[in-house]
């Protein structure tokens, strides 16, 4: 007797939701990839913790002038995954940056990493929502003295503390400022309008019809 074709449909039908299921139980989401950091309260370092996927090395590198991966010294590095204690061994070529390998996973990369002039940047090379902690000691609303790459959606919070967040970028650029520099800008542009005062009143003066 031969199956009629509406069960084999149905068969075959089945056979393909299964092994979605199994596909999606296995892979990870598409764009589930996040970034977080937190820079400390004096500006001069701050705290990652990157997911990465299918990998089994981690380069500690920052973006340079040119756009090359430039050397950066990172401590207290954790690795946390499928595994009790994650462990990872250092390498270091000359002239690249310092990585650290281990079996392939997935897995969640914690360091700490030294902030030269309140400057915070990072090439993933693939999709990241990407969520940037600044302390109350600082901030980016001034467009004179902060930098923000687009898509950002900054927030700041009533305990004063400003939360960057990129939801889909696979690179971000940010700079932010503290009290002081504001307050200098703040100096300076009134010291411009005074010299500007100054500069135009005897023109307008000497405009002025006689009576």
């Amino acid at each position: 007797m031969q199956t009629p074709d509406r069960d084999r449909c149905r068969s075959s039908l089945t056979l393909i939701c299964a092994a979605l299921v199994i596909a999606l139980a296995v892979l990870p989401p598409v764009g589930a990839l996040s970034a977080d950091y937190w820079v400390y309260p004096n500006g001069t370092a701050y705290l990652a913790s990157v997911q990465v996927t299918d990998v089994s090395r981690y380069e500690f590198s920052d973006v340079g002038i040119l756009g090359e991966n430039v050397p950066i010294n990172v401590g207290n590095v954790q690795l946390s995954g499928n595994c009790s204690q994650c462990e990872f061994n250092w390498s270091h070529q000359w002239g690249s940056p310092p990585f650290i390998t281990f079996p392939r996973g997935n897995y969640t990369v914690a360091y700490m990493a030294p902030l030269r002039d309140n400057h915070l940047q990072a090439n993933y090379g693939r999709v990241y929502q990407v969520n940037v902690t600044i302390p109350p000691e600082f901030d980016v609303r001034n467009p004179l003295l902060a930098g923000i790459s687009p898509g950002a959606d900054v927030t700041r919070h009533t305990d004063n503390r400003t939360q960057v967040l990129w939801n889909k970028t696979a690179a971000f650029d940010l700079r932010f400022y503290d009290q002081g520099r504001e307050s200098l800008l703040y100096m300076f542009g009134n010291f411009m309008i005074v010299i500007a005062i100054v500069l135009l009143l005897p023109y307008f003066m000497m405009r002025k019809k006689p009576e």
